[in-house]
């Protein structure tokens, strides 16, 4: 396919700069898969949405406060540092810009001496590898001296700085929040067990390769930065339970969705697993473990909506996202939600 087949046009006013008022008032556009029929609901109705003995699988990664404005030793110059993976114990790949004031050798210093920093090695592509100094413990510090990595169509971080982070987020290291996860309440997380809902939990670490945007005219050209995954031995329990009995697997989210389908194109079934995927999901995958997606409003022309556009088929989900912009969802990050299901 090509790449001009997955845009459409988006007024700016629909890009939600703030998150809603309470997680769960968020709307949601729901779908049938196998019709394309699409009803209006709102995101605390999801519990009248699903069925006892079925599954939702949750992405638990916590958002890095990965942005860091450092000092550079001897001359001073600011140089922005933004955190995209950890390679080692204390070394980090990392942009850097002004990439000129970031050579080998470098080193910087951030939140006035609490953290430094020595750059040693320009990797190909111009990301850099970086080595922290610290004393005490690494996570703590970056609390202190870093910033959350917003997308670059929000302009401004909301007031209580966990809007964007999910409720149950755990495990830090992503780049930028899993963002269908943020409608859940603990509440409705609640009431969802309540009712029979099964709740697991999968890891995968959000770098900044999913904004980049698909370049390759044919879409099948473009190639997916890897990002770290685990599944652990109760989530792949709850799954093969789940499907035992005929419920529902449901992914909040494109990351736990790769997750899942990432471990079973690995493994051939679904099993405790960690590592890296790279995989690149579009138009004619074939899903072998999901059956239901929760997700929010995504960009034009980006591997995400055409992650959607594989799940739910491309007319029914190009038809979607038309009526949301007809109805005035809220787009990206703080936007709105859909469920296919």
């Amino acid at each position: 396919m090509k790449l001009k087949d997955f845009y459409f046009d988006l007024p700016q006013e629909l890009i939600a700069q703030e998150p809603a008022l309470q997680r769960d008032s968020s709307r949601l556009l729901c779908m049938e898969r196998a019709s394309g029929r699409l009803t209006h609901r709102h995101f605390y109705n999801l519990a009248d949405l699903l069925n006892e003995g079925d599954c939702l699988i949750l992405n638990d990664s916590r958002v890095l406060p990965a942005r860091l404005y450092g000092t550079k030793e001897g001359s001073g110059a600011a140089v922005e540092f933004v955190l995209l993976s950890q390679k080692g114990k204390d070394i980090w790949e990392a942009l850097a810009g002004p990439g000129k004031k970031a050579k080998v050798g470098a080193r910087f210093s951030f939140g006035e001496g609490l953290m430094f920093c020595e750059v040693i090695e320009i990797l190909e592509g111009g990301n850099r590898l970086i080595r922290f100094e610290y004393q005490g413990s690494f996570f703590p510090l970056l609390e202190q001296v870093g910033q959350l990595p917003l997308p670059h169509y929000i302009h401004q971080m909301p007031e209580d700085k966990e809007r964007y982070q999910t409720v149950y987020s755990k495990d830090i290291g992503s780049a930028a929040a899993p963002t269908a996860g943020l409608h859940f309440t603990d509440e409705l997380l609640e009431t969802l067990r309540a009712k029979g809902v099964g709740i697991g939990f999968v890891t995968l670490h959000v770098g900044l390769g999913t904004f980049r945007p698909v370049k390759a005219e044919n879409i099948e050209e473009h190639l997916m930065h890897s990002e770290h995954y685990s599944l652990p031995k109760e989530t792949a329990e709850l799954i093969s339970s789940t499907k035992k009995r005929g419920g529902r697997v449901i992914a909040v989210g494109t990351t736990s969705c790769r997750t899942l389908e990432s471990v079973c194109a690995r493994e051939g079934t679904i099993c405790p697993s960690e590592g890296w995927t790279d995989i690149f999901i579009y138009p004619g995958y074939a899903f072998k473990v999901i059956d239901g997606l929760i997700t929010n409003f995504h960009l034009p022309e980006s591997t995400l909506i055409m992650l959607v556009s594989a799940f739910a088929g491309y007319e029914y989900t190009m038809q979607a996202y038309r009526a949301a912009v007809q109805e005035q969802y809220r787009f990206y990050s703080f936007g709105d939600a859909m469920f296919v299901g």
